[in-house]
């Protein structure tokens, strides 16, 4: 090694391990930002669904879903909840959260007047953040169907 190699080494190591420490806060934040999503597409949204809360209800009679289309929602909202925590899904369980806010954010501006519309965008934003820092476990999944298959 020669001595103009040597100091690039060095002042290399410090910035290395500062990115790693801020590459496992990045981590930590977006793990946390998936638990705090699908304690609320869980909770918040899913629930009052599934148990056909009188609100949930009458939204679902308003579009002239019924009962039917609001057990199917409430369903797919649980399951992409669940789904936004298993490591292999999450990537996976972002994008499904993200075409059912899509067809919220529709439904909000035909039906309800827009009266709610800003909510499914604002959590476009974090569910599309979760996509694509975990796009690389979609890959895994998929390697993991084909072995399977």
């Amino acid at each position: 090694m020669s001595e103009t190699t040597a100091p690039r080494a060095a002042s290399a190591a410090p910035s290395t391990g500062h990115a790693r420490g801020r590459g496992r806060r990045a981590e930590i934040s977006l793990h946390a930002l998936q638990i705090a999503l699908a304690l609320f597409y869980g909770i918040a949204s899913a629930l009052p669904k599934l148990i056909a809360h009188p609100s949930a209800a009458e939204s679902f009679d308003r579009l002239g879903w019924g009962s039917t289309g609001m057990y199917i929602i409430g369903a797919l909202e649980l399951a992409g909840a669940v789904a936004l925590v298993i490591p292999v899904l999450s990537s996976v369980a972002a994008v499904a959260l993200s075409a059912l806010m899509v067809g919220a954010f529709i439904v909000q501006l035909t039906v309800f007047d827009g009266q709610y519309a800003a909510t499914p965008l604002i959590l476009l934003v974090p569910l599309i953040l979760i996509a694509w820092t975990r796009r690389h476990r979609a890959a895994d999944l998929l390697r993991l169907v084909r072995r399977e298959a």
